[in-house]
């Protein structure tokens, strides 16, 4: 795979080691001079699809499930399926310069805040983790193969991909001169990057530590299809290994006593299985752990569920604890508990909870519960298997319309 060389680049009084992933270089005034274009314009929407198709027929994409499912999103039926979901009212420009910081832990996720900036009209630079990951590469190889065959320069002239350790003075160069600054990653992450100032008018959007729960009613669940679940299950929680922020790590049973029992023995059996084809377990977390459950056995009456080995752990709850959402750990580590009725789950709800990923539910049941408790928290309610789908709509933001201006004419 292609590999950009490190570039220095000045900046104020100073110099500073940055990786430029995309372009090989980069003149900032002129840059910065570019004028913001109307949100889902033409361009931006064919070079996603172009960008979309070249991804589907690389053959070292299929390897990456997350940059088949971000290439899936970026095809032009899905893209104008979001603009027609979504009312974008009186004219509307891009608010300018947007300094992304994406997440280390999940590796396509600054494409992902990328479409966004572009789809709102904006010009984006983007800090990539310094992690070297496949997924990256395999994008950054497509813009170059476009840049190199002049495809869509205007689109392209306004994606700025960096590299850089924590601790210089780069964030504070972006975060400089950006209209808005948009921060994926844990709280001491935000309340970091947070001392970099940024001009008066610009602001910050931040997506910080969240927590996620899944809710299933067993009397609704066909346990015929109880491996298919499973396998949904799987891909919420073990791809990333618990560290998306939508992955659920508290599972809620509802239903009959006994239909329950039946159906999360199933369902647990169901993902042991698959957890044993597909995951390959990094040896450190048996340490994770077995220190998060001496934490939470501390905190709370919890049960450990015996099982074969410690691919899965399963910590049944006595109650649902206001602070559950402290003892999470990656790489399959559960938290589970038998709830009369969504009142449980309504007292322990806080502004930390992202996703309720459900099975067994109608979306009435869903909508009641979240309506009539009036949640501070709980952004998103997604089917199981769909907790990792990108929205433009996230973390109860919708992005075009806050990445985006309203210019009012009377």
């Amino acid at each position: 795979m292609r590999r950009s060389a490190d570039v220095v680049i000045r900046m104020q009084q100073n110099s500073e080691n940055i990786r430029l992933l995309y372009p090989d270089q980069v003149d900032w005034d002129a840059w910065r001079s570019q004028k913001p274009d109307v949100p889902y314009s033409e361009a931006v929407v064919s070079f996603l699809d172009e960008l979309s198709s070249a991804l589907l027929h690389d053959k070292r994409a299929k390897s990456y499930p997350d940059v088949m499912t971000f290439a899936f999103f970026c095809r032009k039926a899905n893209v104008m399926r979001c603009k027609n979901q979504t009312s974008i009212e009186g004219l509307r420009l891009g608010r300018g310069v947007l300094f992304h910081v994406a997440p280390s832990n999940v590796p396509i996720n600054f494409a992902f805040s990328l479409v966004a900036g572009l789809l709102a009209g904006n010009r984006n630079v983007v800090r990539v983790s310094s992690k070297e990951f496949p997924q990256v590469a395999l994008v950054v190889d497509h813009l170059k193969s476009f840049s190199d065959t002049n495809r869509w320069p205007s689109v392209l002239q306004r994606i700025v991909l960096v590299q850089y350790e924590r601790g210089g003075g780069a964030t504070s160069f972006f975060s400089s001169f950006c209209h808005v600054r948009i921060i994926w990653g844990g709280d001491s992450t935000i309340n970091q990057i947070r001392k970099s100032q940024i001009p008066a008018r610009s602001f910050d959007v931040t997506f910080a530590d969240r927590y996620s729960m899944a809710a299933i009613n067993a009397d609704g669940v066909d346990v015929q299809n109880i491996a298919s679940l499973a396998s949904s299950f799987y891909n919420d929680t073990y791809l990333f290994d618990q560290n998306a922020c939508s992955a659920p790590h508290l599972v809620v049973w509802f239903g009959e006593v006994e239909k329950i029992e039946m159906v999360r023995s199933l369902f647990w059996d169901a993902l042991c299985k698959v957890v044993k084809e597909k995951y390959k377990f990094q040896p450190v977390l048996a340490v994770d752990k077995l220190t998060a459950f001496y934490r939470q056995s501390v905190a709370m009456p919890i049960k450990k569920v015996r099982t074969d080995d410690n691919l899965l752990v399963r910590v049944c709850l006595d109650r649902l604890s206001a602070d559950v959402d402290e003892y999470k750990c990656a790489g399959g580590y559960f938290s589970e508990y038998i709830a009369k009725d969504w009142s449980e789950v309504a007292d322990i709800v806080n502004n930390k909870y992202q996703t309720l990923a459900y099975s067994g539910f109608t979306k009435q049941e869903l909508q009641a519960f979240i309506e009539e408790n009036r949640l501070t928290g709980i952004d998103r309610v997604v089917p199981i298997g769909a907790t990792t789908d990108f929205s433009l709509i996230w973390d109860g933001y919708d992005l075009i319309r806050t990445l985006s201006r309203v210019v009012s004419i009377k």
